[in-house]
């Protein structure tokens, strides 16, 4: 039975091109080799991936580029611009608007982060399991989501983050989570219902392969790539929906250091101090732009229709 299903298995074949070289030997590269093989090549895919690197190496060490504290205010300072040491000026508090910049990153890219990884954890398993086992389930499924998909993004966050007080980033993840996993739960839902109708899994399903060994091996590989461009897009707008919850006042909390609320107290004084909005607003828009090249340049590697 195993020498049969490994049979079935070579009928798979992954989205790819057909072997470049004569050798009789030589594989066709697979899905996953093509696509590398053209991020490798594509511009926006190496300036993106420099952004990002550059963003996340100062979200974890901060202190590499600043030395100075990001609470440490001095309120003689208020307002001034730029001066030697401190090239963005200084904000109301008189705290330096270059070290809350920067520190700002981390929660950031924290909760744009660990929101993606559990919505697209949580809506891959529920959209792949309701895809393919199909009934009732699928149907529940996607009744639920048509509800969360009917919550306003904003308005929920008002809500639902108003009557929370931790000053931590997990209220905010917690809430991406909630409201972001239907979304990767439908693309996933629809990439399994396609995979499973190949000619491969009907072969394993006619050798009597089980319905696990099918959707790990069979399924579930040759149905990833579109929540990995859909998870790597939603990044970026993650981290900007966490500045607007944020802005308003019912996102990340003092003392937490975030460009959301740098902007919210900027906002007041754009026509005193124009530099306390544009670089935290900046800093903001660049890792949002980062994230969303990335996610275009995987998407036009992982979908064979656009190359």
């Amino acid at each position: 039975m195993d020498l049969a299903l490994d049979e079935a298995e070579s009928l798979e074949r992954p989205l790819g091109d057909a072997p470049t070289g004569p050798g009789p030997q030589e594989k066709a590269r697979s899905l996953w080799s093509d696509a590398w093989h053209q991020l490798r090549r594509n511009p926006v895919f190496i300036i993106s991936s420099l952004m990002i690197l550059f963003l996340v190496v100062i979200a974890i060490w901060p202190q590499l580029i600043a030395s100075g504290d990001p609470l440490q205010c001095d309120l003689s300072k208020s307002q001034q611009g730029s001066s030697p040491g401190h090239p963005f000026g200084y904000d109301t508090q008189g705290c330096d608007v270059y070290t809350r910049t920067v520190y700002g990153a981390r929660a950031s890219i924290t909760v744009g982060v660990c929101a993606t990884l559990g919505a697209a954890l949580l809506g891959s398993v529920l959209g792949g399991l309701a895809g393919f086992f199909g009934g009732w389930g699928d149907s529940l499924l996607s009744r639920v989501a048509d509800i969360f998909f009917g919550i306003p993004v904003v308005l929920g966050g008002l809500v639902f983050l108003s009557v929370v007080t931790s000053t931590t980033v997990w209220p905010v993840v917690g809430f991406i989570v909630l409201l972001g996993w239907p979304q990767i739960a439908r693309i996933g839902r629809g990439s399994v219902i396609t995979a499973k109708q190949n000619d491969y899994v009907q072969a394993a399903r006619a050798l009597g392969a089980g319905n696990g060994r099918m959707l790990l091996r069979h399924v579930a590989p040759n149905a990833i790539a579109p929540v990995i461009v859909v998870a790597t897009i939603a990044l970026g707008t993650y981290i900007a929906l966490e500045a607007t919850l944020s802005f308003l006042g019912v996102g990340l909390r003092p003392p937490t250091v975030s460009w959301g609320i740098d902007i919210s107290n900027a906002a007041s004084q754009i026509r005193n101090a124009p530099h306390m909005l544009l670089w935290p607003a900046g800093a903001l828009s660049v890792t949002v732009l980062a994230f969303i090249m990335l996610g275009d340049a995987v998407r036009d590697a992982l979908d064979p229709k656009l190359r």
